[in-house]
């Protein structure tokens, strides 16, 4: 089924181009040499599968956020949209009513689809989010146009990315990136943020938020306006946050800064610069089990008290997160000729940090591979102490330069664009030992530094240590047709991926070698069709093949060596990547008092990556990356959002229901069984779910209600364990006072999330393929294995003064 799908996407593409190219001819032969200004009238419609060039994405989004408050639709949770597919958008009206400071993940909760959980209630521990059924991993973030995810095991951090007040957009595309996403795992979909631009003239804002928890946070941003006599502006922002975990002991803290500059001269001509730097120290959360959960409930925490006699690896000091950011990008646009644009998006991506933890381990018996070697750590040797508690931070540093280029021609109703993406990432993981401090109980380096543990043979002891180069090529191409005075338009595509890992394991004794190669080539073909039958309604359907390839940590083992087991983490290098196919089919109507989207969408997966743990019956375990077969899903999204109708409130409602299942029986255990999963619903997958929100705004008074049910999401793969539904609501209210002095629009709100104090598991960490233990397809006994939660973050209320000058 798979590849009937994908042929016909290819014959389908090829012909959209052919058709296309044709009409381009006849049209470009009979005509004059058009006006820059024509030639864009010409393009008036975006590209469905190609993303429009930083210049046209700033124009039109700058318009929909400036528009007056009493004609965007559900209190800025819907814009107008052209694309022939599904595509959702959150903007800057209802960004600036929540709670400031919020991570993207949580601002766009409410959208179809979209199901995000915050295990804190600013979001500055992070965060986790599903898509239809499609965890983070598989949906691909941009900021700017250069992609957000790890290069390595494509997670994503949301509380690195961007200070909230500097959101333009955030627009969620729920079944695929567009072609020209610089996306190696996007087998999902796609969360795109924008920033937004610098003003025309010096202004500033400033905001503070004080709240539950001691939650604290200041905001400020500064504009220059334009310098002198030239085009350029620019502005920048600093924000620092502090919050009191919820949950044990410890905070959570961030610095975080951001500027963006722009030059815009001629006509269409665009130079943009957007840097962001984060610095964040943050208390983690531990997951639980089931059983965890049902005996401890939200008591389950770190200690908050250390013991010098007795050190425990479970204090919460050894349990840090501190990581630090620096994104930079330069998307630009140029005018070549009238019908000719040229968009170049370099990026650098650079990130260091870590998530810390804490063993004790034996200095006269430490394993380097299938060897048991003594070790040393500053003062301590096998002749003084036995054994010592040790901090073991997983390191990651990741160095990420790459490019987007893009070429658009526009010739009468046709719309040409080829690209190329090219990418460069090291990626620099070790896992050493450390000192903590006797006194304390913190780790004297919370990065892991010296002294380090040595063994005996003079080698530094490591639970990882792996340098993973990975180098992207991408071609692509992008069509578009628009006939019928833009009613109809036609586009196709096909994207061309060329990857290549090259990996170097420093841990002795590993089953795969030293050195590990992976190289994967796939054609991705795209086609769409949207049809507007009014200037009310419009009809869209599109067709796409998207991929992911296996994650770097697929490549080593790691981890505890055991003899007879081995490393804890087993290399599984010779994956095929993920193909998904989607098709979605649906209708606009965009009038003058409601928008409102229903779509069908299908999505059919082959060679769907999981990491599983194996529990063995001796107690060890092991976790690997897997093949877990096929799966698919239907279902239909749904969105409505109102203009001001009665008192200024403009509701929204969204909902989503899937039927996802899975289309094989899931390897389990280590005797080569699987177990009974082949249509049973898919993991991390409601079926339902419904969001709600009411805005009311004057112009002075505003005011607002939101509230979420998610139905019960599946743990395992036959369906053993899950996690019920849950509803969340949050309230919020501001007023806005008249100008005094130099002080502009100053505003006071108040925010409440989680009303109702709702202690939930918000989210399944680690499916398992069995959460009880059973029998297997071949009669094998199988163990329980291993299945992780996350619970959500509890009432909170937060208090913020802001004011513009």
């Amino acid at each position: 089924m798979r590849f009937n799908a994908r042929y016909f996407l290819c014959a389908t593409s090829v012909l959209a181009l052919s058709v296309s190219a044709a009409q381009a001819e006849q049209s470009q032969a009979g005509r004059k040499t058009a006006s820059s200004k024509a030639a864009q009238s010409a393009d008036s419609g975006p590209s469905m599968m190609g993303s429009t060039s930083p210049a046209d994405a700033a124009r039109s989004e700058t318009v929909q956020v400036r528009a007056s408050r009493h004609t965007s639709a559900g209190g800025g949770l819907m814009v107008h949209e052209d694309a022939a597919k599904s595509r959702s958008t959150v903007t800057q009206e209802f960004i600036s009513k929540q709670t400031p400071g919020l991570n993207p993940m949580q601002l766009i909760a409410s959208l179809p689809g979209v199901n995000t959980t915050s295990v804190d209630p600013l979001g500055l521990n992070g965060g986790n989010l599903t898509l239809r059924g499609l965890n983070a991993s598989q949906i691909g973030f941009t900021l700017e146009g250069f992609p957000i995810n790890d290069i390595g095991n494509y997670a994503v951090y949301p509380q690195e990315i961007v200070d909230s007040e500097n959101l333009r957009t955030i627009n969620v595309e729920q079944g695929s990136a567009d072609l020209d996403s610089p996306h190696i795992s996007a087998s999902g979909g796609a969360v795109n943020m924008y920033l937004l631009d610098p003003t025309e003239k010096f202004s500033g804002h400033l905001d503070g938020t004080y709240g539950s928890y001691n939650a604290r946070r200041i905001f400020g941003r500064v504009d220059t306006g334009r310098i002198g006599n030239t085009h350029l502006k620019g502005y920048i922002s600093f924000s620092a946050a502090h919050e009191d975990s919820w949950r044990g002991p410890g905070a959570q803290k961030k610095l975080h800064g951001e500027t963006k500059w722009v030059n815009e001269w001629g006509q269409g001509n665009r130079i943009a610069l957007a840097i962001v730097g984060n610095q964040s120290d943050s208390t983690l959360f531990p997951s639980m089990s089931l059983a965890n959960w049902q005996e401890y409930g939200t008591s389950y925490t770190y200690d908050s008290k250390w013991n010098p006699k007795s050190p425990s690896a479970n204090y919460y000091k050894l349990h840090q997160n501190p990581f630090t950011n620096i994104y930079a990008s330069a998307p630009s646009t140029f005018t070549l000729t009238d019908n000719l644009t040229l968009t170049e998006t370099p990026y650098f991506w650079y990130g260091n940090g870590n998530g810390g933890g804490a063993y004790n381990e034996s200095l006269t018996s430490q394993q380097y591979g299938s060897q048991s070697l003594s070790g040393s750590i500053g003062p301590y040797n096998p002749s003084n102490t036995k054994s010592l508690l040790l901090y073991n931070p997983s390191n990651t540093q990741t160095y990420r330069p790459g490019a987007v280029t893009k070429l658009a021609l526009h010739t009468g109703a046709n719309r040409l664009m080829i690209g190329y993406w090219f990418e460069y990432s090291k990626q620099i993981q070790t896992a050493p030992y450390s000192l903590v401090d006797p006194a304390t109980g913190a780790p004297l380096d919370e990065y892991g530094g010296g002294p380090n543990l040595v063994l005996s043979n003079g080698t530094t002891a490591q639970y990882r240590d792996t340098l993973t180069q990975t180098r992207i090529h991408t071609l692509f191409i992008d069509d578009s047709l628009s006939l019928l005075n833009n009613r109809l338009t036609i586009e196709g595509g096909l994207k061309y991926a060329m990857i290549t890992r090259q990996g170097q394991n420093y841990l002795p004794d590993t089953s795969t070698g030293p050195y590990i190669n992976g190289s994967w080539n796939e054609p991705l073909p795209a086609a769409s069709i949207r049809y507007k039958l009014n200037d009310q309604f419009q009809l869209f359907a599109s067709g796409t093949t998207n991929f992911r390839i296996p994650m770097n940590t697929s490549l080593y083992d790691a981890g505890t060596y055991t003899k007879g087991v081995g490393y804890s983490t087993k290399a599984n290098p010779n994956q095929k990547p993920e193909i998904s196919i989607s098709e979605e089919a649906g209708v606009r109507y965009q009038g003058s008092l409601f928008n409102s989207t229903l779509t069908y969408f299908h999505y059919n997966f082959t060679n769907r990556l999981y990491t599983q743990t194996v529990v063995l019956p001796n107690g060890s375990y092991y976790s690997q990356s897997i093949n877990g077969g096929g799966s698919y899903a239907d279902g239909v999204d749904f969105e409505i959002g109102t203009r001001p109708i009665l008192y200024h409130l403009r509701p929204y409602v969204s909902a989503e229901y899937i039927n996802a299942r899975t289309d094989s029986n899931v390897a389990a255990g280590s005797s080569g069984d699987y177990v009974f999963s082949k249509g049973k619903f898919a993991p991390q997958t409601p079926k339902q779910q419904v969001a709600f929100n009411l805005d009311y705004d004057d112009g002075h008074l505003f005011s607002g209600f939101n509230l979420k049910y998610v139905g019960k999401q599946y743990a395992t793969f036959n369906n053993d364990t899950s996690i019920p539904s849950y509803v969340t609501m949050n309230v919020h209210a501001g007023y806005r006072f008249h100008n005094f002095g130099f002080m502009k629009n100053p505003v006071l709100q108040l925010n409440l999330q989680n009303i109702t104090n709702n202690h939930y598991l918000g989210f399944v960490n680690g499916t398992a393929a069995n959460g009880k233990a059973t029998t297997g397809v071949y009669g094998h006994k199988l163990s329980a294995g291993s299945t992780t939660y996350y619970v959500a973050s509890p009432f909170f209320v937060g208090g913020t003064a802001s004011v513009d000058f």
